[in-house]
């Protein structure tokens, strides 16, 4: 079996700056551009030359690592690697990530303001090692880093950073440093990365304040960022958008709908579609809109009110403890995607949320509360008039259920019964009970 393709660019890429556009050859510890500040992104200039020569096989590449036994092949990252930043097979730190479900959604049979959509399925990225699409992007940074000869990472984060990162540094043997937001992560997120070996800081402030602290960290000690401003984060984040085209058989959907926080996922996700066009191996760009809590809405507000100039920055509160930023180091990537696409920004309320979950738990499908806020957003879209019918809609749900029991409890509360005498007839007639009131 043939598992490598000749590539032209070898271990050439570059990192170029989102808004001014200059190469960095020293972008330093903290991935800003040093003309301008921004964030940067990862280019490859060699292939972008002749794209569709390049292209011309990797379908069927791609498709034949499916059936191999080694590990880089076993990766839903990994196995796109001809779009991935080049580094020797011993420098890869993989846990098998991606390879998750695409589950089509019923919902749409009954829900009144679905009913016209052609087809409604859900990309349960909840399904990764550690239970977020973090572990793509991940994957790819701490890569990156064991290459570049780094032994310590850092993060600040809500949570699903945290764990993703603790877990790729226990398999790397590298030390990792997070901090959080005390009192706003979730008990299930916490002891990952406990349970994984990372130092674990919890500080009196939000997340924005978290990053703040963190870039001073890695600056200080030159310990390696792992945060979403990293842009290899969002080289293995992207990855998700090829794993998605090749379960659709490369047919293009309408609209891909993402949960926005920190707005790094949508970014990757943006990315990953335009390159695959780039290369011809798409015919079209579907939409990607950015669904945010009404309470957690930065880029909704930016786009409403300058159209994407400057970021108006929030105080966020919200019970989606992912999406939970009011101040967005993505945010340019973001408006950029939105730009590109044809996508939209959208914010729904917390009952809103909490609604969308209950009914993807009632088709077996269960997400934390920001990757709910999809298929809330997918209604009011749908309600507008922006998704059509007779389109097909991808929403991406980002983090498994068991991120968050504490809200699932809370939620099903008035659902609890009394505990019951060890007796059948006892159990029946409340079987009976419950029967009736539905």
């Amino acid at each position: 079996m043939n598992t490598s393709v000749a590539n032209p660019r070898n271990a050439t890429h570059a990192l170029r700056c989102v808004k001014c556009g200059a190469s960095q050859k020293d972008p330093g510890p903290l991935f800003r551009c040093v003309e301008c500040s921004e964030l940067l992104e990862v280019v490859y200039p060699e292939w972008s030359r002749s794209p569709r020569e390049f292209a011309s096989r990797l379908k069927e590449i791609w498709k034949e690592r499916r059936g191999s036994t080694l590990a880089e092949n076993a990766s839903g990252v990994w196995r796109f690697r001809e779009l991935l930043p080049q580094m020797e097979r011993s420098h890869i730190v993989t846990m098998a990530e991606g390879n998750t479900p695409l589950l089509p959604l019923e919902i749409l049979r009954h829900d009144q303001s679905l009913r016209g959509l052609s087809r409604l399925l859900a990309k349960h990225q909840g399904m990764n090692p550690t239970g977020s699409f973090k572990d793509t992007g991940i994957s790819v940074a701490i890569s990156q880093a064991r290459a570049e000869g780094f032994r310590t990472v850092c993060c600040a984060s809500t949570g699903n950073t945290s764990a993703s990162m603790a877990a790729y540094a226990a398999r790397a043997a590298m030390k990792s440093i997070v901090l959080l937001p005390s009192g706003h992560v979730t008990s299930g997120k916490l002891a990952q990365a406990l349970e994984y070996g990372a130092h674990v800081l919890e500080l009196r402030a939000d997340f924005d304040g978290c990053l703040k602290v963190l870039y001073e960290v890695a600056r200080q000690s030159g310990a390696y960022v792992l945060n979403s401003v990293n842009p290899y984060r969002v080289e293995g984040q992207k990855t998700v958008a090829f794993e998605l085209m090749e379960q659709l058989d490369w047919q293009v959907p309408d609209h891909v709908i993402v949960p926005g926080g920190n707005l790094g996922n949508g970014s990757a996700l943006g990315k990953g579609f335009l390159e695959l066009h780039e290369l011809g191996l798409i015919a079209a760009v579907p939409k990607l809109s950015i669904i945010q809590a009404a309470g957690a809405n930065p880029l909704v507000r930016t786009m409403r009110e300058n159209g994407g100039r400057e970021l108006i920055r929030v105080n966020p509160e919200t019970k989606a403890t992912a999406i939970r930023i009011g101040n967005p180091a993505s945010w340019r990537k973001a408006v950029s995607i939105l730009n590109n696409t044809g996508g939209t920004c959208e914010d729904v309320s917390e009952e809103e949320i909490a609604v969308a979950k209950a009914e993807l738990g009632a088709e077996g499908v269960g997400c934390e509360p920001a990757s709910a806020a999809t298929l809330a957003g997918l209604k009011k879209l749908a309600r507008s008039g922006f998704v059509e019918a007779g389109e097909t809609v991808i929403l991406v749900l980002t983090g498994h259920m068991l991120k968050d029991v504490d809200y699932i409890l809370q939620a099903q509360q008035p659902k609890a019964s009394i505990p019951l005498d060890a007796d059948a007839s006892a159990v029946i007639k409340r079987l009976e009970q419950i029967d009736a009131s539905h």
